[in-house]
């Protein structure tokens, strides 16, 4: 492990230079890693790790998508693709990908799986910190550690592939054979982290929450909306609304934000620029505090939970789901989205020149 100095904190991290990929190969080289779920972070972790060498299967139901899903990228039914039980047999790690919902569905099925000295693995925290409502609570001689990427398993897959790395948070819940810690890390360094830093249980769900409802998806949907329309009402046309709002922010901005920070990317743009958002940085800033005050005290005591669950519970939830998502999707802003993305340069058609 090394240890890092983040902002004046020193803190205690797994980088691949100390952790190497064939430490993590060596680690769990008599494992058979069974990935449970291949929906939003299953693909991604299941191909990092076959692609780096370690012994992976996937348990899946079929016929599904999933299944067919998992077939199209190269698992093969009977050798490396099995149904959930016979994948939560087979596996000394398992890795619960399920979504929140689907891990509380099958609790009672894995939970059979869990014999002495097995590892279960989550990617998110959500089922053992707030096991009064899910009902999950792990077997004492089973190791329970987890690994979160910073992204979803999309993005995981795609910055493997580039050769990249999404960092993840590690943590460890119970270790019951005394290696939890190695074959945490081991596991992590295998899905392809970049670096993987500390948390809990605990931690991770209560910042994966805020982040999702906050600056992650909530906050950020909800200030570009704030600012289109604002934009529409004083007579601006949608293509400049939309540039203004969204295009510039992700095509150009967010990326000089990402390469070196947010000085950075104010010291690349113009002075004006640089002006009006030192000006108002602290004016949003104090607007939206008291929302995340908000926001973290129904994460922290548990109501966040209980909404999900509640409305993941019911039997139209798919629908209704559909249906808000679609207004996003049929809104203004979003249709106009759609069209600017077609006239982005790499999206064009190329045209063969004719000789004159």
């Amino acid at each position: 492990m090394a240890t890092i100095n983040f902002g004046g904190v020193d803190e205690t991290v797994a980088t691949r230079e100390e952790f190497p990929l064939s430490k993590a190969v060596e680690t769990l080289k008599n494992d058979t890693i069974a990935i449970i779920g291949y929906g939003v972070q299953g693909p991604g972790q299941a191909l990092n790790l076959r692609d780096n060498g370690f012994n992976v299967i996937v348990g899946q139901r079929k016929p599904s998508k999933s299944f067919d899903k998992a077939v199209a990228d190269g698992w093969e039914e009977g050798v490396n693709l099995f149904p959930i039980e016979e994948a939560l047999e087979r596996g000394t790690v398992i890795q619960y990908l399920l979504s929140d919902a689907g891990q509380i569905d099958l609790w009672p099925t894995v939970k059979k799986y869990l014999t002495t000295g097995k590892t279960l693995y989550f990617s998110h925290g959500f089922g053992v910190t707030y096991h009064e409502q899910t009902g999950i609570v792990p077997p004492k001689d089973v190791d329970v550690v987890l690994v979160a990427p910073k992204g979803s398993g999309t993005s995981l897959r795609r910055m493997f592939v580039e050769g990249k790395g999404l960092n993840s948070s590690y943590a460890i819940y119970q270790d019951a054979t005394g290696k939890a810690k190695e074959r945490v890390v081991a596991l992590g360094i295998g899905i392809g982290s970049g670096y993987l830093f500390e948390t809990t249980f605990e931690k991770e769900v209560y910042s994966d929450l805020t982040g999702e409802r906050g600056v992650l998806m909530g906050a950020l949907a909800g200030v570009m909306e704030a600012q289109y329309e604002l934009l529409r009402r004083k007579g601006h046309s949608p293509s400049e609304a939309f540039n203004e709002t969204v295009e510039e922010l992700t095509q150009s901005l967010i990326r000089l934000v990402a390469e070196n920070g947010m000085d950075w990317m104010y010291a690349n743009c113009s002075t004006t620029a640089q002006r009006g958002a030192l000006d108002w940085k602290d004016k949003f800033k104090v607007a939206v505090e008291p929302v995340y005050e908000e926001l973290y005290e129904s994460v922290a005591s548990g109501n966040e939970a209980k909404i999900t669950i509640e409305a993941n519970s019911k039997p139209d939830y798919r629908e209704k789901l559909e249906e808000e998502l679609s207004v996003i999707h049929e809104s203004e802003m979003w249709k106009t989205g759609a069209v600017v993305r077609q006239l982005r340069p790499e999206n064009q058609p190329v045209k063969e020149e004719t000789e004159a």
